[in-house]
């Protein structure tokens, strides 16, 4: 699906046709408006809608859907509409203050479509003792890993310590995974567990420098970690603040270098579709057919974005996921006969 509208592509839709100049992020890869104004996207497309006969009916709530013999009967609370037709994009759960409110897919269920159960996504997580709180606004690079169930997920990038838990997009892309842990089971025992490497350093490096440094030990890992990390890390460790790197005993430098490459992060839960970045979960993806997501069991209906059961990692997969499955579904109903 992403490959059908390959990336070179979509940038020249945007500039050429929608008329929004892009320039690209140093550093990331990422595109953006050269203004940096997310609702010129949206007010430009608009306008490109309307230039190409689109008719909007604002402050309108879809009401009923049923197939006739022509088509479908769309029931609206502005009245009825006959169409040859229809197109499902009303999203997810994700961020209920637009409005967002999972409505499609229940409408596509009672149609008869397969849903699998849905749950925030890229979301951030929360530590109910407040361990952290302390650390609010410390952010560095980290590899993080999941495990659950026998498995495991690794993701490298920002971190970052918030009054209520974490974020940053490693957190964020491993979200999901305690999720689900925790989907219709609290004990603790069966949840995913997060363990964190706060830098490059793997234990070997960290034993040379901490047995050849001639500093104290939290000087010694503040020149790697931010100083407020460093002495939580110590503290937790049980290593005395005051305590030289030469002076370490073996258990404090064992404890301590598995604090600084393996941490057990102590989460309790997340922060749910308030803000979580996309939904898991949604009807299932072999319930419409993958070149033009029209519905296998309603013909004439085609379901696309975060309606369905697909998406990637933090850093703008949801807004090739978007275009990509809207620009074919829109295809796939302007062809209907």
């Amino acid at each position: 699906m992403l490959r059908a509208w390959p990336l070179g592509a979509q940038r020249e839709f945007f500039e050429r046709e929608v008329g929004i100049p892009l320039t690209l992020e140093e550093g990331t890869g990422k595109l953006f408006p050269v203004s940096g104004r997310a609702r010129d996207v949206r007010d430009r497309l608009v306008e490109l809608a309307r230039r190409r006969g689109v008719q909007f009916q604002w402050d309108t709530s879809l009401t009923g859907l049923a197939p006739t013999s022509k088509g479908w009967r769309v029931e609206t609370t502005r009245g009825e509409i006959d169409a040859r037709a229809v197109v499902l994009a009303t999203g997810g759960l994700s961020v209920p203050k637009t409005g967002s409110d999972g409505s499609g897919m229940h409408l596509a269920v009672r149609l008869g479509h397969v849903r699998h159960d849905t749950y925030p996504a890229l979301t951030p997580l929360i530590a109910e003792s407040g361990a952290h709180a302390s650390l609010s606004g410390v952010s560095l690079d980290v590899t993080l890993r999941a495990s659950w169930r026998g498995e495991s997920a690794d993701a490298s990038g920002g971190f970052l310590f918030t009054h209520r838990g974490y974020s940053g997009p490693s957190v964020l892309d491993l979200s999901h995974i305690a999720v689900r842990s925790r989907m219709g089971d609290d004990d603790p025992a069966h949840a995913a567990v997060f363990r964190i490497a706060w830098s490059s350093k793997d234990a070997g490096e960290w034993q040379r420098e901490l047995t050849t440094s001639a500093a104290l030990v939290v000087t010694t890992v503040a020149r790697h970690l931010p100083q407020r990390l460093a002495v939580k890390l110590l503290t937790e460790a049980r290593v005395p603040l005051d305590r030289k790197a030469a002076q370490l005993r073996r258990d404090e430098r064992i404890a301590l270098i598995e604090a600084l490459t393996a941490f057990v992060l102590p989460w309790t839960g997340d922060e749910g579709y308030k803000k979580a970045e996309v939904t898991g979960g949604g009807i299932a993806l072999d319930e419409v057919h993958p070149r033009t997501l029209e519905s296998r069991r309603q013909p004439g209906l085609f379901l696309c974005g975060e309606m369905l059961d697909a998406f990637g990692p933090i850093g703008g997969h949801k807004f090739a996921w978007a275009w990509s499955t809207g620009r074919a579904a829109g295809l796939g109903a302007g062809q209907r006969d």
